[in-house]
């Protein structure tokens, strides 16, 4: 495996997360086509390509300088890696430009990239200065950090910080931001930061293991990016798309989407749905999935102390194992 894993050379900044985990999880096999909808730099597509010489397998992404990168490093593979810039939740569209009904597997890598998080320039993290931005898709139109920062109201704000970035000083950091603003527009990340530390108690500060403004800039980004809403709907249409035996692989990084993953592949794997007080079954519902974990994966230290970034991943896998039936 680890001759799979590193048969091509790893893009500088890149190190895919949980990549023998993930791929042990997809189980990919010779003549499958998978579906990789988060494409990223390519490190877990590589690996699923090289387990076979006809695997096939579209990626997708809404970043378009990851998608040239992967583009690039996924070369070696020719005609059977496919590339859309697209989200992820509308995997139907480009499955059906390529004419594919059913996929063998899916995979899902839903933390920000490394390529994202060290470029200034898009606005994702207060390590290095940068414009409010936080897109994925620097294209896609839709309103930037900046928006939410100096028009959402304060309502809107704090619900935002609280709830995405389950920040107990969620309150205090909307009062500051808003009235900052007041004065004048607040327009890069080492602004915002500033605030957000300014916003914290001294005693938290001092007590903080992380920056201050780590769980906010960490809201922004999935409200910016719909990120839960973006989850939900790939998950409420993916199991449709897999045959028997085929199989979904999750990485999140932020509890409420571990949540999301993990409540709904439960709900996949039950069997009788029918309320408690009625004695017999009359739903006759059977379990669709297989769970592969009973415990989400995680990194091992010997990758914790490669890949930092990896200490919050948790993967989560199921094997399809029937139609659904019944309600």
């Amino acid at each position: 495996m680890t001759e799979i894993l590193n048969h091509t050379a790893e893009p500088v900044r890149h190190v895919p997360v949980l990549p023998a985990e993930t791929l042990d999880a997809l189980s990919p096999h010779a003549g499958g086509r998978y579906l990789d909808g988060t494409l990223g730099l390519g490190g877990h597509a590589s690996a699923v390509l090289g387990t076979a010489p006809d695997i096939e397998l579209c990626g997708l992404d809404r970043d378009e300088d990851a998608m040239a990168l992967a583009k690039q490093r996924l070369a070696v593979f020719g005609k059977r890696a496919h590339f859309f810039h697209s989200n992820y939740s509308d995997f139907a569209g480009p499955l059906a430009e390529l004419g594919w009904d059913r996929i063998d597997g899916a995979l899902l890598d839903i933390g920000v990239s490394s390529l994202q998080l060290d470029e200034a320039g898009r606005g994702f993290s207060f390590i290095g200065d940068g414009p409010l931005d936080m897109r994925m898709d620097q294209n896609s139109g839709q309103p930037s950090a900046w928006h939410w920062v100096n028009r959402e109201s304060f309502a809107k704000l704090k619900e935002c910080i609280a709830m995405l970035g389950e920040e107990p000083q969620a309150g205090r950091i909307a009062r500051v931001i808003v009235e900052a603003r007041q004065k004048a527009s607040i327009d890069t990340t080492a602004e915002l930061a500033a605030l957000v530390e300014k916003a914290y108690p001294a005693a938290w500060r001092a007590k903080a293991r992380r920056h201050p403004a780590t769980r906010t800039f960490q809201a922004l980004r999935m409200a910016v990016n719909d990120e839960l809403g973006e989850l939900r709907r790939f998950l409420d249409a993916i199991l449709g798309y897999l045959p028997i035996g085929g199989r979904l692989a999750v990485i999140t990084f932020h509890s409420l989407e571990d949540r999301m993953v993990k409540q709904t592949m439960r709900y996949w794997a039950e069997g009788c749905r029918c309320p408690r007080h009625v004695p017999v079954c009359v739903c006759h519902h059977q379990p669709e999935v297989r769970i592969l974990f009973k415990k989400p994966v995680t990194a091992t230290p010997e990758e914790l102390a490669v890949n930092p970034r990896s200490s919050s991943a948790k993967l989560r896998a199921v094997e399809k194992i029937a139609e659904a039936t019944g309600s």
